[in-house]
């Protein structure tokens, strides 16, 4: 009796250990990425937009003039920014993200080497992927990238009838579902993973907890689906994006090899200076090899049929990744965006690029298994300890928050006292210059979104052109369009109605003093000046049955969350 005894007890040293050490490197991967948020303020870059309280406003809820990018992203920022410092949510979901990337890579690996998962670990959360997805602001993307080795792993529980699985894929998918990318990542992923049509004893039950599972992660994407259903923008895009967010080439080996890679992100300024490299396409190669090697270990582990569907989802992902820019793949999505409604969401289709960037991570991981096993065990130390720093070799401008590019900064004063302002007589803002994003001199050497529209109460309207290149691609607010014919024409602001008028200084271009003829100007600061139309008259925010709609679905999708944590809760604690 004691030497069983003493077998399960090593065992379980070991499990300890490797999980401890796993953990271990997911913290120190995070405190390298995101070192400079351990200074106060706020990080921001491009798209990653935080402000002190973000106020929780019908256009951040539901918007009624354009596109929902950011639902329910937004809704649910608002809402815990009212108990909780923009700072402190900023910090929680961009280390949640690359904590937990690392995490679930590693657990998800079907191995007993330690050294196996830690590189798995690493190399998930070293991608190009994520660098360039976090130097672009999209930190909503990064927590579906996070979520997906749960989900993927919470799936194959579920399609293997393992008690309290249905729970864990709701959960797991819920951080993934605040975007209308990740949701629908998160979809395909259960439904190419979760179904089970194989002839077991638990089949029948099998299949209704797939479909309970289906249904509740649709459940989880009714929020955005409803917000594009009742907004007045339309569902159509601007077919010039279609080009502008292609896949695009990092070095000499073309876009088809940077995506291969992970990266090809469409926005230069988005990727680290590392990835045009020449070297970097033969890395590619090296990971490729290795992946290679590992695919039948991988198949050989997992149960019948899995790893076809995790390659199915993979080639998905990589074919709407490469799509834009395969022979006639780009006239295909120009018609698309315009004749199909939600097209749009693939102009960017190396957003899609997750579920690859996960297989190829698994696979070369067991590849290096298989290749250091084959090799003498003096030698396959040092092998396999090169090959755990080859992402970050590879790649080594991801660490200090993409060579300081994230760094934080604060507000200007102005800010909260326009908010002020502003929140006394709520209505409709124009922030001028028109222009989508702005390059502060107090946020020296970056670019930002504009951050009226989260940081000022009200509907805010903006200038939604996004220009790349010599490219602009039109955005489909109908009402900045009247503001910008208005402007074009040389009217004044006043006869647009528009209740306030944002004038931002300091930033690049100017504003004809004929534009704010006829405003009374209520504050004049270092860089922001507020001028407020006397012609306007107060009228409450609307909240019509379509708002209500997107409430609806909203509420709808976090009782589902709520129930899933209940009952992952009321069973017996699971190996996560």
């Amino acid at each position: 009796m004691v030497e069983p005894t003493d077998g399960v007890e090593a065992a379980a040293v070991r499990r300890a250990r490797d999980t401890l050490s796993l953990y271990a490197l997911a913290a120190a991967v995070t405190v390298v990425v995101l070192a400079p948020l351990a200074a106060p303020g706020y990080a921001l870059l491009y798209d990653m937009v935080f402000v002190p309280r973000q106020p929780l406003t019908w256009d951040l809820v539901a918007p009624a003039q354009s596109l929902p990018r950011a639902v329910p992203m937004d809704a649910l920022v608002s809402l815990v920014t009212q108990v909780v410092p923009g700072w402190l949510v900023q910090r929680l979901a961009l280390a949640g993200a690359v904590f937990l990337a690392a995490v679930g890579a590693g657990r998800l690996v079907p191995t007993d080497r330690r050294a196996v998962r830690l590189f798995a670990a690493l190399a998930y959360a070293w991608t190009p992927y994520l660098a360039e997805r976090l130097l672009i602001g999209q930190w909503g993307l990064l927590l579906a990238y996070a979520a997906l080795p749960w989900l993927v792993r919470a799936a194959l529980d579920l399609r293997a009838g393992r008690d309290g699985a249905l729970a864990r894929v709701v959960l797991a998918a819920a951080p993934a579902a605040i975007t209308p990318t990740g949701g629908l990542i998160a979809l395909g992923t259960v439904l190419v993973l979760a179904s089970d049509r194989m002839r077991a004893p638990r089949s029948q039950l099998t299949s209704q907890w797939a479909r309970r599972a289906f249904a509740g992660v649709a459940v989880l994407n009714v929020p955005w689906v409803v917000a594009a259903l009742v907004t007045g923008a339309g569902g159509s895009s601007d077919p010039a994006g279609v080009t502008a967010f292609a896949a695009r080439s990092e070095n000499w080996a073309g876009p088809l090899v940077a995506l291969a890679g992970t990266g090809g992100i469409w926005s230069a300024q988005a990727t680290p200076a590392s990835r045009a490299a020449p070297l970097v396409p033969v890395a590619t190669v090296v990971l490729l090899v290795l992946a290679g090697v590992g695919a039948g270990l991988l198949r050989r582990r997992l149960p019948p049929a899995v790893a076809a569907r995790l390659a199915v989802l993979a080639g998905i992902g990589g074919l709407l990744a490469a799509f834009g820019v395969l022979p006639g793949g780009a006239a295909v999505l120009r018609w698309a965006v315009v004749h199909l409604p939600g097209a749009g969401l693939l102009r960017d289709g190396q957003k899609f690029l997750a579920p690859y960037a996960l297989l190829l991570v698994v696979c070369a991981a067991l590849g290096a298994e298989r290749l250091v096993a084959r090799i003498d065990r003096e030698v396959a130390g040092v092998v396999l300890v090169g090959l755990l720093l080859l992402p970050v070799a590879v790649l080594p401008d991801l660490a200090y928050g993409g060579a300081g590019r994230l760094r934080p900064v604060s507000y200007p004063a102005d800010w909260q006292v326009v908010a002020e302002y502003i929140d006394e007589e709520p209505g409709e803002v124009l922030s001028l210059p028109m222009s989508a994003y702005r390059a502060y001199p107090w946020n020296p050497g970056r670019v930002v979104l504009d951050p009226a529209p989260r940081y000022l109460p009200g509907t805010v309207l903006t200038d939604d052109t996004l220009r790349v290149g010599d490219v602009a691609v039109a955005g489909e607010n109908p009402r900045v369009r009247e503001m910008r014919r208005a402007l074009a024409e040389g009217r004044p602001v006043w006869t647009t109605g528009v209740r306030w008028v944002l004038v931002q200084r300091e930033v690049s271009g100017e504003v004809d003093s004929q534009v704010v003829g006829g405003l009374e100007r209520i504050y004049d600061g270092p860089f922001l000046t507020l001028y407020r139309n006397p012609t306007t008259v107060l009228q409450p925010g609307p909240s019509g049955p379509a708002r209500l709609a997107v409430v609806a679905a909203l509420a709808a999708a976090l009782l589902v969350v709520i129930a899933a944590a209940v009952s992952a809760l009321h069973r017996r604690a699971t190996a996560w």
